[in-house]
């Protein structure tokens, strides 16, 4: 596909949202401090952000290269239960690297905790919610809450529940967690109104790094979210982002406006090439995107 094909096919209006969305906070943002230090423009709430998931859409923003194994293996890695970020690292995935040095376990107390081990963050709480952390390489196998698995159970045996709800927030816990979570609950909803019933996820964000960590938060539950869907019997249907502060970070600014100068493409569509009914039995040779056709990387510095 040439650039001036590409340039033809007409306006993404569901990238343009996260566009819109970026150049509010440049315009209108407010000046905060933050944990890092490193400064942000912040908006409290801005309009939620909608995705349609159907017919194999997926939202991969085209701005940008995202970059899709990273979300891949992070997601396979949080169902896994596994707390540990060298499992990461050894995929060459580094985005936990940050959270899991021996300078920040130290620095924010976990000086007797090994590096890499991120303690019980979001991967423990879905799938182990409420047992006892003691570290990374614990066998946690039947302890605790299993969220996940009672999602699953729930969409099949009473899809109209209002109760299909995934949480990682979980205060008690949260000393132990080198970074208390970011996306803080999903809610998911059966459609029946097109006859297959069609699987819906709206997801809740307390802290939303909108330049490096939305386009993963809005690639990462679409995922989830077909995943589940396929586990389930049912289609995917949309993905909903619902934020709180919403920040760019000051350092992140002039990336963002090259980022805003860029008209988006279609998304790409998503393809999992075999019928898989176990959450467990994903794997990362599973998935394929096709019909990418992004814009160059944009580099920006992940604030730790």
């Amino acid at each position: 596909m040439t650039e001036a094909q590409k340039e033809e096919i007409g306006v993404n209006t569901e990238e343009q949202q996260y566009l819109d969305l970026c150049n509010n906070i440049l315009e209108h943002g407010e000046r905060r401090k933050d944990r890092t230090g490193t400064g942000t423009y912040s908006l409290f709430a801005p309009p939620q952000l909608r995705f349609d998931l159907s017919d194999g859409k997926f939202p991969l923003l085209t701005t940008k290269r995202v970059y899709f194994k990273g979300i891949l293996h992070e997601l396979l890695w949080f169902i896994s239960g596994s707390t540990d970020g060298k499992v990461l690292s050894e995929k060459n995935v580094h985005i936990w690297e940050g959270n899991g040095s021996r300078e920040y376990l130290d620095s924010i107390g976990l000086t007797d905790r090994r590096e890499d081990d991120l303690g019980p963050i979001y991967g423990f709480q879905w799938r182990h919610f409420g047992a006892e952390y003691k570290d990374c390489d614990t066998d946690y196998t039947g302890k605790g809450y299993d969220q996940i698995a009672h999602i699953i159970h729930t969409l099949k045996t009473n899809p109209y529940d209002r109760r299909i709800i995934l949480s990682a927030w979980n205060p008690p816990a949260f000393k132990k967690m080198a970074l208390p979570p970011c996306h803080v609950m999903c809610q998911f909803y059966v459609s029946f109104r097109t006859g297959k019933p069609r699987l819906n996820c709206q997801m809740y964000q307390r802290s939303c790094d909108v330049g490096l960590g939305v386009p993963f938060n809005i690639a990462s539950y679409a995922l989830l979210t077909y995943m589940i869907a396929m586990v389930c019997d049912m289609e995917p249907g949309e993905f909903v982002h619902v934020m709180g502060d919403s920040h760019i970070y000051c350092n992140h600014v002039e990336a963002i406006k090259s980022q805003l100068a860029r008209k988006p493409r279609p998304f790409p569509k998503l393809v999992i090439k075999r019928k898989v009914t176990d959450i467990d039995d994903f794997k990362f040779e599973d998935f394929q995107v096709v019909d990418y056709h992004p814009y160059p990387t944009i580099k920006m510095k992940m604030a730790v």
